[in-house]
């Protein structure tokens, strides 16, 4: 900590002097409603998360470092073992609630009264295992639009404020870190921040992304707004000099990523990340394989925790060697590979191409040659994967989506094909939109007729506490047929 404070100290330092030649270069002000085509502001957040944010901006009793912790981290307060505790009476209310809703579809007999629920499996690392954060620029305590850190407050209630997070328990030092630094550079630079897309500005997010080893890949978002590629590239001179030579090499960035957007998220597909400095991808060991991460690539947040969330998995999987292995949703392949030895093949679907580049690239890494992976939305290969799969014999599946659930049109090929009997279904939501796919995994196909395989039943769940001092976990989910 107290070497991160030195580092800190650095940035009372005079403006880095390649901004004095910037600010010596006077930027025409142009006419934001004139020359962009498209914008977007940040997404909504749900009704009982605005409250919450109401309430702890109109608190007078808690610090801004108290309201926010309250915000991002609701269990601070607890000790780690009452966290968990809530977490496994919270799951299992989620589970007599799905209980509840498939006793009330006709068809539909479980053989257990209720569904099993073990005991949490707890994470293994508590402080600072957070391997990627993204902190957000907007109006600080002290007013300034420069700041970054996490809001507290609503667009909608005009009560925003920007909190810095050095105090966040889940955030690692060196996330801080490259955060402070990037707020010291944005506020030299003679660029406005992008707050709101139609009142212009430029500098936007910063995501922050580590491994075990202290490799460290930093990602700059930036709305060109009406500048010339010529401009564009003056300021990402600026940021390469300020974090390579500058007062941000304290923060030993080993890749340095930018990307141009006009939307609120883009792939890498419709606007590349591009590297400015240093290695491309950065990687990361689990369960003793090594995995490439490249920066817009899905890896789970909490690698320690993660490998408990994927030796679970094999074990409840049941798989044998015969199997072949459905990793939808698939990542950059730390299932399927992390699984390969335990099944025949392993094929995975994936709709971010970068990851499964990387999916590919891990697994000749580990030198694994039973996985293959697809390219694509799950909706849109798998109904045709499967239909040339045709009676293969054992089929194990394995789903891990967003918090957005599997499409029906992929459960709806889960379910219709009769050689999987066993599904196991990872969700970081399981009272969201994942309840609809439990139900039309289990009801009866009298009531939805292109559900016409024989339905699952959901057989017993594991709780995996991936973040800890929230409110949130992973549930692993069994159906069998």
């Amino acid at each position: 900590m107290q070497a991160v404070s030195q580092m800190f100290d650095i940035l009372k330092r005079p403006t880095w002097p390649f901004f004095k030649c910037l600010r010596k270069c006077h930027l025409p002000r142009v006419s934001v409603r004139r020359c962009v085509a498209s914008g977007g502001t940040p997404s909504s957040q749900k009704k009982k998360k605005r409250a919450k944010s109401r309430e702890h901006v109109g608190s007078p009793s808690l610090s801004w470092e108290e309201k926010l912790a309250d915000t991002v981290t609701p269990l601070w307060r607890l000790n780690y073992e009452e966290q968990l505790r809530r977490k496994q009476d919270q799951q299992q209310r989620i589970l007599l609630e799905l209980s509840n809703q498939l006793t009330e579809l006709s068809g539909v007999s479980c053989s257990l009264p209720g569904i099993p629920l073990l005991p949490i499996i707890p994470s293994p690392v508590k402080y600072h295992y957070r391997n990627k954060s993204t902190f957000s620029i907007n109006k600080g305590v002290d007013g300034n639009p420069k700041t970054v850190g996490f809001y507290i407050g609503t667009g909608k209630g005009g009560n925003i404020v920007c909190v810095n997070g050095d105090h966040l328990l889940n955030i690692p030092e060196k996330h801080k870190l490259v955060a402070r630094y990037y707020e010291d550079f944005i506020r030299q630079s003679p660029l406005e921040p992008c707050i709101v897309f139609h009142d212009g500005g430029h500098w936007r997010e910063v995501t922050v992304r580590t491994n075990a080893a202290g490799n460290t890949m930093a990602i700059v978002y930036f709305h060109p707004q009406c500048l010339t590629t010529e401009e564009i590239c003056t300021h990402k001179d600026a940021l390469v000099e300020y974090f390579t030579k500058g007062p941000g090499s304290v923060c030993d960035v080993d890749s340095l990523y930018f990307q141009e957007s006009v939307m609120t998220r883009c792939s890498h597909q419709q606007s590349p990340y591009q590297l400015l400095h240093g290695q491309p991808h950065i990687h990361e060991e689990l369960l003793g394989y090594k995995f490439r991460i490249s920066a817009d690539a899905f890896f789970q947040v909490n690698r320690a925790a993660a490998e408990s969330l994927y030796q679970t998995v094999g074990e409840l999987s049941h798989t044998t060697g015969s199997d072949i292995l459905l990793d939808v949703c698939s990542g950059t392949g730390a299932i399927g590979i992390s699984m390969s030895s335990r099944v025949k093949k392993v094929i995975g679907i994936e709709i971010i191409e970068q990851a499964v580049e990387d999916a590919k690239y891990n697994a000749m890494l580990n030198k694994v040659s039973n996985c293959e992976f697809i390219v694509g939305k799950a909706e849109v290969v798998l109904p045709k994967l499967i239909t040339s799969l045709g009676s293969v014999g054992g089929l194990t599946a394995v789903v891990n989506p967003s918090r957005a659930g599997l499409h029906y049109r992929v459960i709806k090929a889960l379910r219709n094909h009769p050689c999987i009997h066993r599904l196991v279904y990872i969700s970081c939501k399981p009272d969201g939109e994942a309840m609809r796919n439990f139900r039309d995994l289990c009801c009866s196909s009298e009531q939805h007729r292109k559900l016409s395989g024989k339905p699952f039943a959901p057989r017993v769940a594991v709780p995996v506490d991936m973040f800890p001092h929230t409110l949130h976990c992973e549930l692993v989910l069994v159906f069998e047929r």
